[in-house]
């Protein structure tokens, strides 16, 4: 194990230490460590913060905080609350906005992540030269369902205009594959930061360039990576992008999405418009005439959820007070920790590594693979270790920097071991596991 970036974990210069004693030990000199304490989270080991991070003691405050002001207030809570409800999308788009590498007003909280790809892509297909959207065979299905039904509305084909970059190995996307199917015909070319499955981390700012060399439009779905690592969006040029808050950043189920739209693209028209995205200074003269609001505001559709909102802001604080490049240092570190272990305990009985080894190549999920993947994954859940499956033979794991440690870690391997030695693992329907 080595990487310059991790700042803590195995000493890379000795030989790798597999021992309970050396894990606790790892956890006693971390510097995030206390963290753990302000979370509450459920089970003996939760391992999927990749899908739903658990409910910190801010993010509870800050609902239980809107809820007593709905209980005094009532309406006037739009106007009166602290912070009035009427700014809430974009006063949270302003805190987001240094974690994703952009300016207060190119960011907003606003919709649910399919529905942010769906105006975003809208938007973008009408501005565009070019008539096709590129995107990879591994994405999360949402992202095709809304591109391709965006296409359909402009009396496009998917099958023709949706182009879906090929995997070599069923894992990982290639950059010189995507750069072979980018060309002047390419309207937009849409990828997600982290692929879901596997846990692949692109170059968001190379493909930024491969769509530009051909005067296409460079959209990204971050939902896999905003809350576990930080972001450089206005500086590498991306035109726009998409994120939910309920997986890394601990927002809460159905928590309220955010989105990023340069500065350059401001005043074009949403392809998706809504009264929330009026411009805030007139909305309430309730023109028929729609005036957009000159900021990433303007992507907003529907009025703001504060109960599905106000979470985040607690949430934030977290974040902001940990730091996202000790949450990346750590992160980093957990990974490769479990990756070595897997190595060292687990390959005997068939389990692979199918996430990239490479730390600038990997997010902060490993994809565990093996052909009992539906049964190892219950049979986990069972004994209070908390994963995900994902077809055809991935399990998923999360060792989230700021509620987990090295010895949750350790613990994971160790009964995932115990599991194999004691043939525990039967016939599970896939469907009953998520």
């Amino acid at each position: 194990m080595s990487d310059p970036e991790a700042g803590s974990g195995p000493d890379s210069d000795r030989e790798f230490d597999a021992s309970e004693s050396t894990a606790r030990e790892l956890d006693a000199s971390d510097p995030l460590e206390g963290f753990r304490d302000r979370f509450d989270v459920p089970d003996t080991c939760y391992l999927d913060g990749n899908s739903l991070g658990p409910a910190s003691d801010e993010a509870v405050a800050t609902l239980e905080h809107v809820v007593e002001e709905w209980r005094t207030l009532g309406v006037r809570g739009w106007t009166e609350g602290d912070p009035p409800w009427f700014w809430y999308g974009e006063r949270l788009g302003e805190r987001l906005a240094p974690m994703v590498g952009a300016n207060p007003d190119e960011v907003v909280v606003g919709n649910s992540t399919t529905v942010n790809i769906h105006t975003l892509i809208g938007t973008f297909l009408e501005a565009a030269d070019g008539d096709t959207v590129v995107v990879n065979e591994l994405d999360f299905p949402t992202d095709h369902y809304a591109i391709a039904s965006q296409l359909r509305a402009r009396g496009l084909d998917p099958n023709e205009h949706l182009v879906r970059v090929e995997s070599e190995d069923g894992r990982t996307i290639e950059e010189d594959a995507i750069r072979e199917a980018v060309d002047d015909e390419t309207a937009i070319v849409f990828f997600p930061s982290v692929l879901y499955r596997s846990g692949q981390l692109f170059d968001l700012e190379a493909l930024t360039e491969v769509a530009h060399e051909h005067d296409a439009f460079a959209g990204f779905d971050l939902a896999h990576s905003v809350g576990a690592m930080a972001h450089d969006l206005s500086g590498i040029g991306a035109d726009f992008a998409v994120w939910c808050h309920y997986k890394y950043c601990n927002a809460g189920p159905g928590a309220v999405a955010g989105l990023y739209v340069n500065e350059r693209h401001f005043g074009t028209r949403p392809g998706l418009a809504g009264w929330w995205g009026h411009e805030k200074e007139t909305q309430f003269d309730l023109n028929l005439e729609y005036t957009s609001a000159t900021s990433a505001g303007a992507w907003q559709i529907g009025t703001i959820p504060i109960f599905a909102a106000a979470p985040l802001d607690g949430a934030l604080s977290v974040l902001e007070e940990a730091g996202l490049e000790a949450i990346r240092r750590k992160s980093v570190a957990l990974t490769e920790y479990l990756i070595a272990l897997t190595d060292e305990r687990l390959s005997e009985y068939g389990v692979d590594v199918g996430t990239p080894r490479e730390t600038d190549r990997r997010g902060g999920h490993v994809a565990l693979e093996h052909e009992q993947a539906y049964a190892l994954g219950a049979a986990l859940r069972e004994r209070g270790y908390v994963v995900d499956v994902r077809p055809p033979n991935v399990v998923r794991v999360c060792p989230a920097p700021l509620y987990l440690g090295y010895h949750d870690v350790w613990a994971f391997v160790d009964v995932v071991e115990t599991l194999f030695d004691e043939d525990s693992l039967e016939a599970v329907n896939p469907d009953a596991v998520t």
